[in-house]
């Protein structure tokens, strides 16, 4: 059974440009495409026929959107198999549970009504720290969310919470066509007054060899398995965080991953990740990676 790609949709312009990007992702996967919108409405206004010609307001309106977007779907691309769906709940609960059988889940930046802005939505927030799938939230430019750079770009971090990222990443650059950057950040350490210059320098070459040897270590299986994808290695000397909001600028997608420990509710989303949601140049892919 192959698992649909999940699209939250609430008629905002910000969750159409996502449904117009998971179209085009669900092509080329060869996946069917899900549209959900939750809603309250009838906690509130108690149950009516659905055809009665009072219907609540909030009821119309949901109706329209879910099948503007399923129309929308279908317009793009006739041969992406889209369905839509009105669930009884907030919008981040029925995400979350569509989660558990979704290949990723795909929301825009900003939701209806919040303000505008560069900072990213509360639904979209909550679902990328939670969500037991990955998340893609579409944000950036308009050069960047319609894939002009030919470039996935995925970050590697110094645990495991990378491995699973590298290869969402690398499946992401095959289907594309693209090639994969795989970008890891290192720190030079900081120096006292007085250190000998041949000793910092040593050391900081002891740090950009370990990044270096950490960066073949987490693509190695990756080069084994998708040979046809052209792997290109990037280290860089400055805060991660930095670095890959940098790298997000002539991207098409950047992947980061992200914890999740047994018992504890929710990923361990770290500073990079965080600033990447906010402020990143292009859409953003959260893979979650069990430990």
């Amino acid at each position: 059974m192959e698992l649909p790609l999940v699209v939250g949709v609430d008629g905002s312009d910000s969750s159409l440009a996502a449904v117009d990007w998971a179209v085009d992702e669900a092509a080329r996967h060869g996946l069917p495409l899900r549209l959900l919108y939750g809603s309250l409405w009838e906690r509130y206004e108690g149950s009516r026929p659905s055809l009665s010609a009072d219907r609540p307001a909030e009821e119309v309106m949901v109706q329209h959107i879910i099948a503007s977007c399923t129309e929308r779907a279908g317009v793009r691309n006739p041969e992406v198999k889209a369905s839509g769906e009105i669930l009884p709940d907030d919008a981040v609960s029925v995400l979350l549970g569509a989660g558990h059988e979704a290949f990723a889940l795909i929301t825009g930046s900003r939701g209806r009504g919040e303000i505008a802005g560069r900072l990213l939505g509360s639904v979209s927030l909550a679902v990328a720290a939670r969500a037991v799938c990955p998340v893609i939230v579409v944000r950036g430019s308009e050069q960047n969310v319609r894939g002009s750079f030919g470039r996935v770009v995925v970050g590697v971090g110094d645990s495991t919470d990378g491995e699973g990222a590298v290869r969402f990443a690398a499946r992401e650059a095959r289907v594309r066509g693209s090639a994969l950057t795989a970008v890891r950040a290192w720190r030079a350490p900081t120096h006292e007054p007085g250190d000998h210059l041949l000793i910092a320098d040593d050391a900081s070459g002891a740090h950009e060899e370990q990044a270096s040897n950490r960066l073949t270590d987490a693509l190695r299986e990756t080069e084994r398995e998708h040979p046809e994808v052209e792997v290109l290695r990037r280290l860089v000397e400055g805060p991660t965080h930095r670095v890959l909001l940098e790298a997000s600028a002539d991207a098409d997608l950047i992947v980061v991953g992200a914890l999740r420990r047994h018992g504890h509710f929710g990923l361990q989303l770290g500073r990079a990740a965080h600033s990447l949601l906010h402020h990143s140049e292009c859409p953003v892919a959260i893979v979650p990676q069990r430990v």
